[in-house]
């Protein structure tokens, strides 16, 4: 009987544990949507990785720029080149935050909580510190992050300056962002 109890225990004390330490999402999708009166335009990127840490509340974004795959060509060429986001000078986009109302997220119960994460985002080489709204999910000891949010390019030194791609991207763009934990 003494044994039984100090299995159990153990197992509780191993689980917990396990709840607690960071998260890595290698099924993350980063998605992007200017709508303007001349086009839509929606890119989407499933290379990007996160973490998350329970304990910490700890959240870090890395996404790959020249990952995001667009419907035409023509418009991956512009997202990429230079006069744009230069890709190449500017590989990756990165999040780094953490959970500011840590205490309303329940790692170890399943449910769905409002989410209030702070840090900084960095697009095209220039950080801003941010504060947006997610939805934590917790299911059958799997979390998952959602977040719906709008930057304004011209923040981050994104934009044409002339040209048909400068009335067809927004000024300000929608990013969802999905991790799976």
């Amino acid at each position: 009987m003494k044994k039984v109890i100090l299995t159990m225990i153990a197992l509780v004390t191993i689980s917990l544990t396990v709840s607690a330490q960071k998260q890595v999402s290698t099924k993350t999708h980063f998605k992007f949507f200017s709508s303007t009166s001349v086009e839509d335009i929606e890119a989407n990127n499933y290379a990007s990785v996160g973490t998350i840490d329970p304990a910490s509340g700890d959240i870090v974004f890395s996404v790959p720029m020249q990952s995001f795959e667009f419907e035409k060509a023509l418009m991956q060429k512009h997202f990429n080149s230079a006069k744009f986001l230069d890709t190449k000078a500017n590989p990756k986009a990165k999040l780094t935050g953490k959970i500011a109302n840590l205490e309303a997220v329940n790692f170890s119960k399943d449910g769905s909580y409002e989410a209030d994460v702070k840090g900084n985002l960095t697009i095209n080489g220039v950080t801003k510190p941010v504060t947006e709204k997610a939805t934590v999910v917790v299911k059958d000891g799997k979390i998952s992050l959602n977040s719906k949010f709008n930057i304004t390019l011209a923040d981050y030194e994104v934009a044409f300056e002339k040209g048909k791609p400068s009335t067809n991207i927004a000024k300000t763009v929608e990013v969802t962002v999905e991790a799976h934990y």
